[in-house]
């Protein structure tokens, strides 16, 4: 009875001591649980790694030189992710110059991966096997050379995708059909490519918010679910037919047929008509004048001489820079339509007609005041057109309208101004309005009276109006170094915070206090454009490697040192793309190098007094932010504090440039040579 006694108080006993180790396992293996995972990641990052090309940039995805682990709670540490609770959620490799097969499959074991984003990059062939990644939400490939046909079923287990962007490639074919049954689909993007066919019908339109099809080769009726959105969601295609576009679709095969050959005879006609009336037009101008110029010879032969030299000497001096005309409705372009006259079409509220102002504090007009109100030209170039406008209260303005931003979405491009008209800082021309429309863009801001940089550095100088003095010119390279790190904080995103950095778009205030302007535009502009005329794809990195980078904005900082201390114009603002033969911090080390010193330095800038230090430091600031290689270049932060600490000094007599050269000791030389 006692051992019965005996067994049944042991037998609790253990089947506690089984659930403790149970429990012990269970804890041990969910202390393990964050480690397994974040090797995972590492894993599967590397082999997408070595499946691309031209990976430079990536150099923090080397355990070797990097060995902390892709996330640490939210924060990342390595370049170009997003993370969430040691997971990573977000890929975002823009603007790398990588190229390369996609390996998908590599990424299949992150289960956390939510967004990819490989957006103006140089991949090529055809669409990624975007199956491999079933719970992505974003997929962004625009801006590549993606090409050929996409499989009809490429989307089907795709059921959490809410943003597709594969505009601006090469893809071919019908657009696929399991794009249309994607249940909580809200922006497509498949503008600019090569598709043909008819738009399939999508199943669920009330989660599609943001449309694009335009500049394809498709035909056909477009689908009723589809009708409410922009008619220029779908220009760009000549065979489309049907709301919201006002061509109406033929009824039946045949009628189709025969419409096409119709237009395509139409549009060779009135071609061949237009080219013959304009030979006959030119030649009858051409006889008229030689008639006049005759005639006017044989009555008066001073009269035609002197007409002569005239129109000789209009191209010896060069006109004025402001021209004055009648109002700023004169310079719209009579083709197109006017801004205060409503186009055709479904347009949204706010797109037609409307100024919209970022801040109530200042000025309020509306668009009425500003095409009646007087206006000059400031200037006119392939990046926009720039008037000065003079409102009835007798408020000056300026207006820069811009024709290249077609391919941005309304609702992106009114996002953006509200992020640039968020921004705020003393050195940094605040954006007071825009006005919307398809064709064209309007942005104003206020009128600077002194002037810009450009015309202070390279203008005629006299007594009357001196060159800039070496304290006025520090003050302008601090102030531009505080407004350009204030980008770079208040607009991480954006990989150029300023984007065309130069001295045109400097301006100074009656203090020479300097103002930064046309800053974060370069994510608006076309990208073929932008390729051609803005300053970061003229830069060493993008010749060499294709690529723009955080620091690309650096280097057009350090032209804008140098242009500002040697008063050289920068052939770099010109040239298409980046020639060290033509580039002006080539020209200063090969100065430095033949030990003419005395020739780098703008003799307009007149005596430094004490300051001569200070003067060979920014010269050798402006020469390490303008370091071909992106790694050895300085950042914006350090550049900043560097030229914080520079002294303005005192000009205690006129001391030449020259006797400055002469000055320096071959330490001081061989710094710069360094550089």
């Amino acid at each position: 009875m006692g051992a019965r006694s005996n067994s049944i108080v042991r037998a609790p006993t253990a089947f506690n001591n089984v659930k403790l180790v149970a429990v012990f396992v269970l804890l041990l293996l969910l202390s393990y649980k964050g480690v397994s995972i974040s090797s995972s990641d590492v894993d599967a990052l590397l082999m997408f790694k070595k499946s691309l090309r031209n990976v430079v940039s990536l150099s923090s995805w080397d355990p070797s030189i990097n060995p902390k682990p892709p996330c640490s709670g939210n924060i990342p540490n390595w370049v170009g992710l997003f993370c969430l609770n040691d997971r990573v959620w977000g890929i975002r490799l823009e603007s790398m110059g990588l190229t390369g097969n996609i390996d998908l499959e590599s990424l299949s074991s992150m289960s956390a991966l939510r967004t990819l984003s490989l957006m103006n990059n140089t991949f090529v062939g055809p669409l990624p096997n975007i199956k491999m990644l079933p719970n992505l939400r974003a997929l962004y490939l625009s801006y590549n050379h993606f090409s050929g046909l996409i499989p009809d079923n490429a989307f089907v287990d795709l059921h959490r995708l809410r943003k597709l962007y594969l505009s601006n490639n090469e893809f071919s074919g019908k657009i696929p059909s399991s794009l249309s049954t994607l249940p909580i689909l809200v922006v497509l993007r498949l503008d600019s490519n090569k598709f043909k066919g008819e738009i399939p019908n999508f199943e669920h339109k009330n989660s599609l918010k943001i449309v694009n099809f335009s500049n394809n080769e498709l035909e056909g009726p477009i689908p009723p679910i589809l009708t409410t959105f922009d008619p220029s969601s779908f220009s760009g295609n000549m065979l489309l037919c049907g709301p919201p576009l006002t061509n109406v679709c033929p009824s039946g095969k045949e009628n189709s047929i025969l419409s096409k050959i119709i237009v395509m005879n139409i549009l060779l006609i009135v071609i061949t008509i237009a080219f013959i009336i304009s030979i006959m037009v030119s030649i009858l101008i051409i006889c008229r004048l030689r008639s006049q110029r005759k005639q006017l010879a044989d009555e008066n032969p001073s009269t035609s001489s002197q007409l002569h030299m005239q129109a000789s000497n209009k191209y010896v001096k060069p006109p004025a820079i402001y021209v004055k005309t009648k109002s700023l409705a004169d310079h719209y372009d009579p083709n197109s339509p006017k801004p205060d006259q409503p186009s055709h079409g479904n347009s949204k509220k706010g797109e037609q007609g409307k100024l919209i102002f970022l801040s109530q504090d200042g000025i309020v007009f509306d668009l009425q005041d500003l095409l009646r109100s007087s206006a000059e030209i400031l200037g006119s170039a392939s990046f926009g057109s720039s008037y000065k406008a003079v409102i009835l209260d007798g408020q000056a303005v300026v207006v820069k309208r811009y024709k290249k931003m077609n391919n941005v979405p309304r609702e992106e491009f009114h996002e953006h101004m509200r992020r640039i008209g968020n921004l705020n800082h003393p050195n940094v021309l605040p954006l007071l309005a825009f006005y919307y429309r398809r064709e064209e863009k309007l942005l104003i801001s206020s009128f600077v009276h002194n002037g810009c940089l450009a015309s202070h550095l390279h203008g005629n100088h006299s007594s009357q109006k001196p060159g800039l003095d070496w304290t006025t010119r520090l003050k302008i390279v601090k102030g531009v170094s505080r407004g350009l790190s204030y980008l770079y904080s208040a607009l991480p995103s954006v990989i150029v915070p300023h984007g065309h950095l130069k001295s045109s778009n400097v301006l100074l205030d009656e203090s020479f206090e300097p103002l930064i302007t046309d800053y974060a535009l370069s994510p608006l502009i076309n990208l073929d454009h932008a390729q051609q005329i803005i300053m970061p794809y003229k830069s060493p990195e993008y010749a060499q490697l294709g690529r723009i980078t955080k620091k690309t904005d650096v280097w057009s900082f350090g032209i804008l040192i140098l242009e500002i201390l040697t008063g050289k114009f920068p052939e770099n603002y010109i040239t298409p793309k980046y020639n060290s033969d033509s580039d002006l911090a080539s020209w200063v080390n090969m100065m430095i190098t033949e030990k003419r010193t005395s020739d780098i330095f703008d003799i307009d800038m007149g005596g430094v007094g004490d300051s001569k230090s200070e003067l060979l430091k920014l010269l050798k600031i402006g020469l390490s932010c303008c370091e071909e290689n992106v790694e050895r270049r300085l950042d914006i932060k350090e550049a900043l504090v560097q030229i914080e600490d520079l002294k303005e000094g005192e000009i205690i007599d006129r001391i030449g440039l020259g006797e400055y050269s002469s000055s320096l000791n071959t330490n001081e030389r061989d710094a710069y040579r360094a550089v």
